[in-house]
């Protein structure tokens, strides 16, 4: 079970850091990944680390303010969003896929978190 935290209200420009946690398990071997929904959209990709040595891949609409990164000792991979837009509004979900790929398919990942809402206002 994957337990997700940080999300909350914002101006843009602000910044907010989520969390995600694994429940009864640790994430050796997956790659997290965040991705996130605005209302009346499709589920986009937005982030991704790796477990086994913390490497990130971006979406370009994130890319420079978005930051990936993982916590070992607390079995926790954190997605740390500055220079908020009021367009980074949604709910963002973090997921889990067994093996190495940065993948940015909402497919290849099998296993999600509840969402947090991220509300930036302009």
């Amino acid at each position: 079970q994957l337990v997700e935290s940080g999300g909350g209200l914002v101006q843009a420009g602000g910044s907010l850091r989520l969390s995600c946690a694994a429940s009864g398990r640790t994430f050796g071997g997956y790659v997290v990944a965040y991705f996130r929904q605005a209302p009346g959209n499709e589920r986009e990709f937005v982030a991704a680390v790796r477990w086994s040595d913390g490497e990130t891949y971006y979406a370009d609409s994130v890319k420079g303010r978005f930051t990936g990164s993982r916590d070992v000792a607390k079995n926790t991979v954190y997605l740390q969003m500055n220079e908020l837009k009021p367009e980074d509004t949604a709910v963002y979900y973090c997921a889990t896929r067994w093996g190495l790929g940065l993948l940015s398919a909402r497919s290849e990942y099998d296993n999600w978190g509840q969402g947090a809402q991220v509300t930036i206002s302009s």
